[in-house]
């Protein structure tokens, strides 16, 4: 009998140095997918993202960039999803972090191959060109992955008071599981630096990310829809749920309204990652969660998330630890022992 499958999408991030490589390794065979990816990368006269995958070091000053680095996730995460065993599982839903939201609206049919790929790389290209600010990211669970009330209630209180400081913008980009991300504008993160508690590696700046989903990317949103069409957006064949918590049911929503999502409140708003992993186990009833590569990344904040709905009971990470031995609910394609158990 099959298995009822939850899918998540990366987002930026997880094609690092240890992921170089990755394409080759796994998907030498499905090079319609890469293809795909190429011709769109070939029209713009950019690199191939099969050349990127195969440099024989890994560049953070060329890897780590939108424009390069967007593709190159799109890339592996689409042959990730291709090479699921679907007599195995079946795929009920699938969502996505951030950069992800376009993963999984590829996976589940609304745009196709072609349309997913010059959607992510044009995006990639106008946040390398155009995006502004950053963003820094910070742990609010304890050591069992239990939410601290108190880390909370603290970052709630940085934000109301950074509100109240004219000359810095300061918001919450996204909720990751046991993590936010904050976005900013350069005072407004250096800001943050100084009144975050800090430990050996918190507060995180991240390299070669703008202020993702705030309104300092208002000014990226009529360049995006000037650069993608609404013509690219289909009904889609799986639902998706998005950064709102919000469902997208097969031929159940305007192909506009998603389109004007997508390159609108998407971009701008606070994407909220943990309700949509939240929404679509509550909804969807999957046995096991799929976490497509590259990376490893977000296997954590995918189960923190679950951790704070209680979903199957879950208390804690030993707890999820203890469960992930007896029989995998979360299957993290980036690691190597863990993909075997989901692909054909």
């Amino acid at each position: 009998m099959k298995k009822r499958a939850l899918v998540v999408c990366p987002g930026r991030g997880t094609y690092n140095a240890s992921e170089l490589g990755y394409l080759q390794k796994h998907h030498a065979g499905r090079s319609n997918i890469i293809d795909a990816v190429d011709a769109v990368r070939a029209e713009k006269g950019q690199v191939p993202v099969s050349e990127l995958d195969k440099a024989e070091k890994y560049a953070p000053s060329v890897h780590m960039t939108g424009d390069n680095a967007s593709p190159l996730i799109y890339a592996c995460a689409l042959a990730d999803f291709a090479a699921i065993d679907r007599d195995k599982f079946d795929v009920v839903a699938v969502t996505g972090n951030s950069m992800g939201w376009y993963l999984a609206l590829a996976c589940a049919g609304i745009v196709d191959l072609s349309a997913g790929a010059r959607l992510v790389n044009n995006m990639g290209l106008l946040m390398h060109q155009h995006g502004t600010g950053g963003q820094i990211v910070w742990p609010i669970v304890d050591a069992d992955w239990n939410v601290d009330a108190k880390k909370v209630n603290f970052a709630n209180a940085l934000i109301a008071e950074a509100q109240n400081i004219s000359y810095i913008h300061v918001s919450v980009s996204i909720h990751l599981g046991g993590m936010l991300v904050f976005a900013g504008d350069e005072a407004g993160l250096k800001w943050l630096v100084e009144k975050l508690p800090k430990d050996d590696r918190f507060p995180l700046r991240l390299m070669h990310h703008a202020a993702f989903h705030s309104a300092l990317l208002e000014h990226i949103v009529p360049m995006a829809r000037a650069q993608n069409s609404a013509a690219d957006f289909g009904p889609g064949s799986i639902p998706v749920i998005d950064g709102q918590g919000k469902i997208w049911s097969p031929r159940a929503f305007s192909e506009d309204a998603i389109y004007a999502y997508t390159l609108g409140a998407q971009l701008t708003e606070t994407y909220d990652f943990t309700l949509a992993v939240q929404v679509a186990a509550a909804e969807f009833a999957p046995d096991v969660i799929i976490v497509l590569g590259p990376g490893t990344t977000l296997g954590a904040p995918t189960a923190q998330a679950l951790i704070a709905s209680g979903w199957r009971g879950l208390s804690g990470k030993a707890d999820f630890q203890k469960r992930q031995q007896d029989d995998l609910i979360l299957i993290s394609m980036g690691m190597d022992e863990q993909r075997v158990w989901a692909e054909r």
